[in-house]
């Protein structure tokens, strides 16, 4: 069998090496240089090489791969029976990786691709990681139940998730984001009926296939997002406190919740981030920086008016 090569274009595209759509991408019909190298080095394409039937090599520069080309070689691998996998990749220098498993060659795509985040700064809006391996120990926290779940599912999304979540009385709580590789911008998917604390009641059916930003608090849909984004590129879940003061058409909504986002592989064409928060009570509901986040809006109101 002779080597099959393809490309993956920043944008999540499928091009053959070489072809007209590959220099189209390139930006250069008459390269004199190693086009394939030069793409996947400075352009952040991500080369994927059949090199018999069952074994595939991946090149990358982890730096510069964006989030589309990373999910569209994810779901390629997801929907391939390949059983060896080479992850060739450049940091300084060239590294090379092996693994049969095909679980192991996601989630490593996932560690070498993950960007350093900081969360969006904002006034109106904080968060404060938690270590979201202690939710195995926490007995009393509903949210174990959900993490439980999507370890013993190695991360793959099904129906069975839901039931899940229904049976462990979460489905209310629960909020599902897709992720699809040729478009980054996280979608609603799922938005249960206890998010009408804060969003409007008829958002929760109209607000579907919208993306996150496109709710009634822009800024707060646009913060979020970033969160989304890295869990999906990461491969790890978050887990956090968050302060946030939230504005609808009519009022601001003042929360302090802790929330639990997990990554979820859901299919050829979209990867699943989830979110099931819950509000925090006692000495857990207290920021030190409450007051502040509060009084902001507050100051934003009066200023408005």
């Amino acid at each position: 069998m002779r080597p099959l090569t393809m490309l993956v274009t920043s944008e999540g595209e499928w091009v053959f090496e070489g072809s007209p759509e590959f220099l189209a991408a390139l930006g250069d019909q008459e390269p004199d240089y190693d086009s394939t190298l030069f793409a996947v080095k400075n352009l952040g394409f991500i080369k994927f090489e059949t090199v018999a039937r069952e074994i595939v090599e991946i090149e990358l520069h982890p730096r510069n791969v964006e989030l589309p080309a990373l999910l569209a070689v994810q779901q390629q691998l997801l929907s391939s029976r390949f059983k060896l996998f080479r992850i060739r990749y450049f940091e300084e220098a060239w590294h090379s990786e092996i693994t049969s498993s095909v679980e192991h060659a996601i989630s490593r795509l996932s560690e070498l691709c993950a960007p350093t985040f900081s969360p969006p700064p904002s006034a109106r809006f904080l968060v404060e990681p938690q270590d979201w391996s202690s939710l195995s120990s926490q007995e009393e926290s509903p949210l174990r139940f959900l993490f439980q779940k999507w370890r013993m599912s190695f991360g793959h999304f099904d129906p069975s998730v839901i039931a899940f979540a229904a049976r462990h009385q979460l489905l209310s709580r629960l909020m599902i984001i897709g992720i699809k590789p040729h478009r980054a911008d996280p979608i609603f998917r799922f938005i249960g009926d206890w998010h009408a604390n804060w969003l409007p009641l008829d958002f929760l059916t109209a607000g579907i296939g919208e993306k996150l930003e496109n709710q009634p608090d822009r800024e707060y849909g646009g913060w979020a997002s970033e969160f989304y984004k890295h869990v999906a590129v990461s491969g790890q879940p978050r887990y956090d406190h968050v302060t946030a003061a939230i504005r609808s058409s009519s009022k601001t909504y003042f929360t302090r919740y802790e929330r639990l986002l997990l990554p979820w592989k859901a299919g050829e064409d979209e990867a699943f981030v989830t979110l099931c928060p819950r509000i925090l009570r006692g000495e857990d509901a207290k920021p030190r920086s409450l007051s502040k986040v509060a009084s902001s809006a507050r100051r934003k109101a009066l200023r408005s008016r």
